[in-house]
């Protein structure tokens, strides 16, 4: 692949984030396998589905990265000539038994521009941005779609030590990962 594409990453602020933030953006993913923990052990199992956002998922998507910022913590656009084709974020509340991880909830590419290297060179901007906020590890909710899966663990993830149910709750069927910073 010596098509490189010339991705520029920024560290967005309030003022770069409106309602129009995710036009354009194309966050559909189809899954047939996933993964699933049964007896503490990892299995695969053939599952189709879809996952697309509307217009009111990313209003909401855009409330929550909103919400980020206020609270101190990071997000971060991949932009190709301006245009957002992918966005992470890494919030500021430390949780743990020693306060050693933040969550990053969301780190999307929009699907044309999967395959890339864009979600590691976000996932690589969310690392330098949660050692400066003081983090030791990430906590990563996954989809448990084997592409997912496979990223995470290319990256050097590796199951979570320790659970947080509130964010287990929100999405009983994600894997939660962790990443040493």
């Amino acid at each position: 692949m010596g098509n490189k594409l010339d991705i520029q990453y920024r560290l967005l602020h309030l003022e770069d984030i409106d309602i129009t933030f995710l036009t354009g953006f194309n966050r559909l993913q189809e899954t047939t396998r996933v993964w699933y923990v049964e007896d503490k052990k990892f299995k695969l199992k053939d599952d189709h589905f879809i996952d697309e956002w509307n217009e009111d998922k990313k209003r909401k998507v855009i409330h929550s990265l909103l919400e980020c910022l206020h609270a101190g913590g990071s997000v971060i656009g991949a932009f190709l000539h301006n245009k957002l084709v992918g966005f992470a974020n890494v919030e500021n509340e430390f949780f743990g038994m020693s306060k050693q991880y933040i969550e990053l909830p969301y780190i999307h590419v929009s699907r044309e521009f999967r395959k890339q290297g864009i979600g590691k060179g976000l996932f690589s901007k969310c690392c330098e941005a949660a050692k400066k906020m003081g983090a030791q590890k990430l906590y990563i909710a996954a989809h448990p779609s084997i592409e997912t899966q496979h990223f995470y663990r290319d990256l050097g993830c590796i199951p979570a030590i320790e659970m947080n149910e509130k964010i287990v709750q929100k999405e009983p069927l994600d894997i939660q990962l962790e990443f040493i910073l």
